[in-house]
């Protein structure tokens, strides 16, 4: 092996275990935060992950589900069901796609989320708490850009296009009153017409 190659290897190691160990770190953290936000509502994180999905897609495939969900088909499907028999979800096909199985929230399902954002306290999470000094220091919170980049190649622009689709509905469709997080009323002449 010459210099290059191995040097080349050495560095593919140690990126790797360096992703791989702060990935874990981040990830430990964010899912004891994530389990104490919606253990109230008797929800674990692949069924909050699903609602928010379905809510974000207004509508969405098991395979989007799964894909942007980051989690096996069979995963996305059998947690969909169990939302389904509480009621939270409905499954139907589209006219225009009678090949997949759709997933939608039902009112209850789409109050039931709301309720979990209404609940949510930024104090609770570690990685919020650990981003602040960054957002002190530069006015703002890290973009990631860079492990945006990354997590594109890995899964695919679609997966960063929903990405960004969710973080512009959220912004659309909430706003923050004396610090609580709101829906902003959908205009129900503009879905009418």
């Amino acid at each position: 092996m010459d210099q290059q190659s191995s040097q080349s290897m050495k560095q593919s190691i140690m990126f790797s275990h360096k992703i791989a160990q702060l990935s874990k770190a981040l990830w430990k953290s964010i899912e004891k935060d994530w389990q104490a936000w919606i253990k109230p509502f008797d929800l674990n994180i692949n069924e909050h992950h699903i609602l928010w999905i379905a809510y974000h897609l207004e509508g969405a495939s098991i395979s989007d589900i799964a894909k942007f969900g980051v989690m096996h088909v069979s995963t996305a499907f059998n947690f969909s069901k169990k939302l389904e028999e509480r009621g939270l979800l409905t499954f139907s096909k589209r006219q225009t796609d009678k090949r997949n199985t759709y997933v939608y929230l039902t009112p209850e399902g789409e109050e039931l989320l709301l309720e979990t954002f209404e609940c949510y306290n930024p104090q609770t999470y570690g990685v919020y708490s650990g981003s602040l000094p960054i957002k002190d220091l530069y006015g703002k919170f890290p973009e990631f850009s860079e492990l945006m980049s990354i997590v594109k190649h890995i899964y695919g622009p679609d997966f960063i296009s929903i990405f960004e689709k969710s973080l512009s509905k959220f912004e659309e469709d909430f706003t923050e009153e004396d610090g609580k997080l709101r829906p902003i009323p959908k205009n129900k002449e503009a879905s009418s017409s």
